[in-house]
């Protein structure tokens, strides 16, 4: 039983012993990660997007991967056994669904990248997941400096061995359940969810490694936009696909629970859950499609 409760979470408390025991045989996520491949058909989803966007007339252009943000925090939502953390050894129930992922400075290759944290609420339409996603990317491009980059800047000055007392402090904090709530609400490590758009810079099939530091979990790479062989039936039919590749620790969760619940998204996904108006018959279903 923790001393202290947590700003993020809430304490699970009916953890079964297999699992219970975990965190003490795989102390850190680096030694617990499991990796996870999906292929997603967007033979529905792109003319989706294009409809949406064409409805919004000369609004800023919705894209895949705010559609990709958007069903996997309504993932996360329905299915919240994917939204849990390991701290201190005890199992936590995140409040809330909170997103981070990063964006260039610019396209340039040397620009700098910023990082975003925001929240995302049950049944928000996507309408709203566009404008405070484009909101707050185009905010840290042009705007003044964001708190988070601000500390990391000021912390990276400091003497190596003054910054490592410093991260070795933070962890102490966050495993005592004494991380203040102002840093939490911030870092963008303490997230469902940490997630990068790869795909946007034509880099592909590549796994996000964990991080040691913070709560989140899960990590997803979004790939590029390509053709891809399904088949259906026994005819191989070649359809626009992306990738997504996960990371996530399997101390949260058992795998059968994660593998379901990212099959969910896959079906949000594909169907383009949230798009209006969603196309008819774009291409039709793909009853019993695989991935070769």
């Amino acid at each position: 039983m923790p001393l202290f409760s947590r700003s993020d979470g809430d304490l699970i408390r009916d953890v079964a012993p297999v699992r219970a025991i975990m965190p003490y045989l795989m102390p850190g996520r680096t030694e617990s990660f499991v990796l996870h491949e999906m292929t997603v058909d967007l033979t529905r989803t792109l003319p989706a997007l294009a409809a949406f966007n064409a409805a919004r007339g000369p609004a800023a252009k919705a894209t895949l991967f705010q559609f990709v943000l958007h069903a996997l925090a309504a993932t996360l939502h329905e299915k919240p056994g994917l939204n849990r953390f390991v701290v201190g050894g005890r199992f936590y129930q995140r409040r809330g669904v909170w997103l981070s992922f990063a964006a260039k400075k610019s396209m340039d290759v040397g620009a700098p990248l910023l990082t975003v944290k925001l929240d995302f609420r049950a049944e928000a339409p996507f309408a709203e997941t566009v404008a405070r996603v484009g909101g707050e990317v185009g905010e840290s491009r042009t705007g003044p400096p964001r708190a988070v980059d601000t500390e990391t800047r000021v912390l990276t000055s400091l003497p190596g061995f003054l910054l490592r007392f410093i991260v070795g402090a933070g962890r102490l904090l966050n495993r005592f359940n004494l991380m203040p709530r102002a840093m939490i609400a911030t870092d963008p490590m303490f997230a469902s969810c940490f997630v990068a758009n790869l795909g946007s810079v034509g880099i592909d099939r590549t796994y996000h490694h964990c991080f040691e530091w913070g709560t989140a979990h899960l990590f997803c790479v979004v790939g590029r936009v390509k053709k891809h062989v399904f088949i259906e039936g026994e005819t191989p039919v070649v359809r626009d696909a992306v990738q997504l590749f996960f990371t996530f620790d399997e101390r949260a969760n058992d795998g059968l629970y994660c593998m379901k619940a990212l099959e969910r998204l896959r079906e949000r996904l594909e169907a383009a859950d949230g798009l209006w108006p969603t196309p008819q018959a774009a291409g039709g279903a793909r009853p019993g499609a695989t991935a070769p």
